[in-house]
């Protein structure tokens, strides 16, 4: 019978920043209230050291809406996934709103008029 190893000593598990990032992308989309129609979806940057992950949040809205509301909604949620499911803590979320998508603009030719 071969003798049982110690879980300390089986190994470690190793979450890459890229997976972390996509986890954190994801449930901004899940803490917003919709994306806008030509808008990118949320965009994560993520770095790890051990069992924490400093996360970047960079995302668009739709106008008009409560800026403060939805990037509370959305550090809230991606602090709470990244806990979930990778097993970190989370002590910053730093959203960043990128753009801005108003309906009374969508449709109108934003190109340069020659």
């Amino acid at each position: 019978m071969a003798a049982q190893v110690a879980p300390a000593e089986r190994g470690a598990t190793r979450i890459a920043d890229r997976v972390v990032a996509k986890i954190a992308a994801h449930a901004a989309r899940e803490a917003l209230d919709r994306i806008p129609e030509d808008g990118a979806a949320p965009n994560a940057t993520v770095t790890v050291r051990q069992d924490s992950a400093r996360v970047r949040i960079s995302l668009e809205l739709e106008y008009p809406t409560d800026i403060g509301r939805q990037c509370g909604a959305v550090r809230r949620q991606v602090s709470q996934r990244v806990r979930e499911l990778a097993g970190m803590e989370v002590p910053e979320v730093a959203v960043q709103v990128e753009r801005l998508h108003s309906a009374h603009t969508r449709g109108t030719d934003r190109g340069r008029i020659r």
